[in-house]
């Protein structure tokens, strides 16, 4: 195992857990949970063991045990009743868990062996909205506020969408729906967030839809050389970072002109960055998107 990250802040054991500091510390003075070390300063500073206990402290008190109740537990029972929890209650929080501790220490074989054991009782769909979906938008979180590196990213990222891919590679024997409209999937200029777009990838090809999934970065102009091949085309972009906020308007409203008038096309949106900003008089072509759910509850 790469012990990557072995020293936490008390603000990155907030970011990871949920627990804000004060308890933190208020835990450690009333019931003795962590004992951290300290800086020359007297700063505390956390091992990758305490982070690993707080996680589980969260996962049981988050399940209804009491602090008091699990600061009596030995330092070895307390893992054990995670799994006890974990067999009979909701696994995605404990899931969750797992894949940061995956993802601190760089750990594949974790994230696997995590994953196949969701398997046994979720579909992929399941897990991607349930564990997938939540465990990303924390991870934003945390790379914003420094707590992880893009690298810890990284490594989460390209493993969620390897199984994304395996799942939409055994679907390529699913043919498309007789006379089915088509799907074109891509991210606008400077966007390489697809994992988001390519989950809806799979959710369209499942349905038995005609995709052509063209991916990261795409300008505008290059789309239009689509509008010769087909003439039934739903265009599909998830925003996350790009366009930036005060340009999204003007990005529509250009798409508009060029893909959309005078054809059957149309135009379908999701993604966090469409939460920043207020559309107003969107073309009657282009519909917006607060959640792949609803996207693909609309088809």
């Amino acid at each position: 195992m790469n012990n990557i990250q072995i020293n936490f802040s008390i603000k990155d054991l907030e970011n990871l857990t949920g627990i804000k500091a004060h308890t933190i510390r208020i835990w450690e003075k009333r019931y003795n949970l962590l004992s951290p070390n300290r800086t020359e300063t007297n700063i505390r500073n956390y091992s990758l063991t305490s982070l690993q206990k707080l996680l589980n402290i969260s996962y049981l008190n988050n399940n209804g045990l009491k602090v008091s109740k699990i600061a009596n537990l030995k330092e070895e029972e307390i893992p054990i009743k995670v799994r006890e929890i974990a067999s009979r209650a909701k696994v995605e929080d404990h899931a969750i868990n797992a894949l940061k501790m995956a993802m601190i220490n760089f750990d594949q074989v974790l994230f696997y062996s995590t994953y196949n054991n969701l398997l046994e009782n979720k579909t992929f769909s399941e897990i991607f909205y349930t564990v997938f979906l939540p465990l990303l938008n924390e991870i934003g979180l945390l790379w914003q506020t420094s707590t992880i590196t893009p690298a810890h990213e990284h490594f989460l990222s390209i493993h969620i969408k390897q199984k994304i891919l395996l799942n939409i590679e055994r679907l390529q024997s699913l043919e498309p729906k007789p006379k089915s409209k088509t799907f074109v999937l891509f991210l606008p200029e400077n966007e390489i967030h697809d994992i988001g777009l390519l989950f809806v990838n799979y959710q369209l090809r499942s349905k038995g839809y005609h995709t052509i999934f063209l991916g990261e970065s795409v300008p505008m102009d290059s789309l239009i050389n689509l509008l010769e091949f087909f003439d039934n085309i739903t265009f599909v972009s998830y925003f996350t970072v790009y366009p930036e906020a005060e340009n999204i308007q003007n990005y529509i409203n250009k798409f508009n002109e060029l893909l959309l008038k005078n054809t059957s096309s149309d135009f379908r949106i999701l993604g966090s960055k469409l939460s920043s900003v207020e559309l107003y008089n969107l073309p009657e072509k282009v519909k917006t998107y607060n959640s792949i759910e609803s996207l693909v509850k609309d088809l």
